[in-house]
């Protein structure tokens, strides 16, 4: 599949979630339901030593995604490392610009751009599939950039090891956006629809990942916000050089 430039889009018709999972048939369908989620109360004590994080940044009320316009000039290639500093920690992640470059392209436009700037991982699934899931400033699983683009990458077999790095999208396959996946523990997703896309992988910071798992879903069940809330703070991206 050839993925460029003109595959960007203005969202028209964006689904109001881009939520990957509400078209991958969680362990409980329909228990998000795509309503806003109130802060609720959590189980971490007042330091969030349970799962090793600081107290998070707050969402104001109401707030929205800031559209932004696609990136501009060439698609990315090579290698190019991801710093992910969140409330719990660094996690760093490798991106697969060479197999996934609209995505990484995207990926590095919106965290120059500040996207993710205090924005929680709104999302965790704890039956059948296993993700946290990152990337909308408003923290109630609606925001999305400026634009939407295709997928790429995506694996035949629909199977995702722990640790992959994936977008989440809405049924329509060219809905990816600002929204992805990190999955903590192997998962398979339905391949209908074009599968998700592929874009990287996470290198250090996996334990954080997997404290806040482990802390499951906020007021029990399988499927909703963490009950150990994290943030991402800050996104910065950079080419990693050849080794001579």
């Amino acid at each position: 599949m050839e993925l460029g430039r003109h595959l960007w889009r203005a969202p028209v018709l964006v689904i109001a979630s881009v939520l990957a999972l509400s078209a991958c048939g969680s362990a409980e369908p329909g228990s998000n339901d795509d309503t806003d989620n109130p802060a609720a109360s959590t189980t971490l004590s007042p330091e969030g030593d349970s799962a090793g994080c600081t107290e998070p940044p707050v969402v104001p009320s109401g707030q929205t995604a800031a559209p932004l316009d696609p990136p501009e000039g060439d698609d990315v290639s090579g290698t190019w490392i991801g710093q992910l500093e969140t409330n719990c920690g660094t996690i760093e992640v490798e991106l697969y610009a060479d197999k996934a470059p609209v995505t990484v392209t995207s990926f590095r436009h919106l965290a120059q751009a500040g996207y993710w700037a205090d924005s929680p991982c709104h999302r965790l699934t704890t039956q059948g599939i296993f993700v946290l899931q990152c990337g909308d400033p408003t923290g109630t699983g609606r925001g999305a950039p400026g634009y939407t683009f295709g997928i790429e990458n995506a694996p035949e077999d629909g199977k995702y090891p722990a640790g992959t790095l994936a977008m989440a999208r809405a049924q329509d396959p060219n809905s990816n956006g600002g929204q992805f996946l990190i999955v903590y523990q192997d998962t398979e997703l339905p391949v209908a629809g074009g599968g998700y896309s592929i874009f990287g992988r996470v290198i250090g910071g996996m334990d954080i990942v997997d404290r806040v798992a482990e802390q499951g879903v906020d007021g029990g069940g399988a499927d909703g916000p963490p009950a150990a809330p994290i943030s991402i703070l800050s996104v910065e991206v950079t080419q990693e050089k050849a080794s001579e």
